[in-house]
């Protein structure tokens, strides 16, 4: 038998053992009501063509950065549509008066395509966001929100430069937050990792145990196992979804990875400094072995 070190009952004791059912971080809360209080004005307020001029001005559209130094590839692309008529009009409104519009890199992740698209996005978010956000706070998460969108935007934009359609969603964020998770979600003690000695940590706990680096992390067979089911899934879901009638319009799957990678690779960056070793003490106790 094990002797007890001192204080030890004491401190299971006072462990909470029961998680809220509902413990969703303030900054996820947040970004969630703004997409959906976005996606409730332009579906309860606005009309469809001030609609339309929003998604104009919000929406990422990748010909209007390719116009500033290539509006010759942007005529063409407009030409092709030469015999599509309605198609030439969207294109012509979209690409508006060709200027660049930069905020848009950003911006078109408020927008969505409807409720359900809004709705995903948002159980996502808040799925894996969450731990993430309690792992970096809400200013860090705020910044790793902004750089995978970015990122997803960019990745969008180099298969895509002369694209006329509006490219909306907060996908490429979300994944981005899926991305940096797996960076210690896995880990002993955490969300979906082995519990320490068969008891679960607090979350507070186990979002800041300490993560693996991005070398163990591209071994670790869990990690790569979720990430190639992410991104077959991905491919899969980008490239058939609209053939098959389960989109009306296509998925810009390049953004969700470029945000993913994002994500994965940003996130040594933006992680805070690992705790005091000594606040998971209670846990590495004899006592949790029995």
């Amino acid at each position: 038998m094990t002797e007890l070190p001192p204080g030890g009952l004491e401190r299971y004791e006072q462990t909470p053992q029961r998680q809220p059912i509902f413990n969703i971080p303030g900054v996820i809360l947040l970004l969630i009501g703004a997409i959906l209080a976005v996606r409730g004005w332009r579906e309860y307020w606005l009309q469809a063509a001030a609609d339309a001029r929003l998604l104009r001005d919000y929406a990422f559209i990748p010909a209007r950065l390719t116009a500033v130094f290539d509006m010759d590839s942007v005529a063409a692309s407009l030409n092709a549509l030469a015999r599509e008529p309605a198609k030439m009009a969207a294109a012509r409104f979209f690409l508006g008066d060709a200027s660049p519009q930069p905020w848009t890199v950003f911006t078109y992740s408020f927008l969505h395509g409807d409720w359900l698209h809004a709705g995903l996005n948002s159980m996502w978010l808040a799925a894996f966001g969450g731990p993430v956000a309690v792992r970096f706070g809400g200013l860090r998460f705020l910044i790793l929100f902004v750089l995978t969108a970015l990122a997803g935007a960019g990745a969008h934009f180099i298969f895509h430069r002369t694209d006329l359609v509006p490219v909306v969603g907060a996908s490429a964020a979300v994944s981005g937050a899926m991305a940096a998770a797996v960076r210690f979600v896995f880990q002993p003690g955490a969300p979906l990792g082995p519990p320490v000695y068969g008891q679960p940590l607090p979350a507070h706990l186990a979002a800041r145990l300490p993560a693996v680096s991005l070398t163990a992390a591209v071994r670790d067979k869990r990690v790569l196992q979720f990430m190639l089911i992410w991104f077959a899934i991905n491919l899969i879901f980008g490239l058939y979804s609209q053939p098959l009638g389960i989109t009306s319009s296509a998925v810009a799957w390049e953004a969700h990875a470029g945000g993913f990678i994002a994500g994965f690779l940003l996130f040594g960056l933006i992680d805070p400094p690992p705790p005091d070793p000594r606040v998971f003490a209670d846990y590495t106790d004899p006592l949790w072995r029995y």
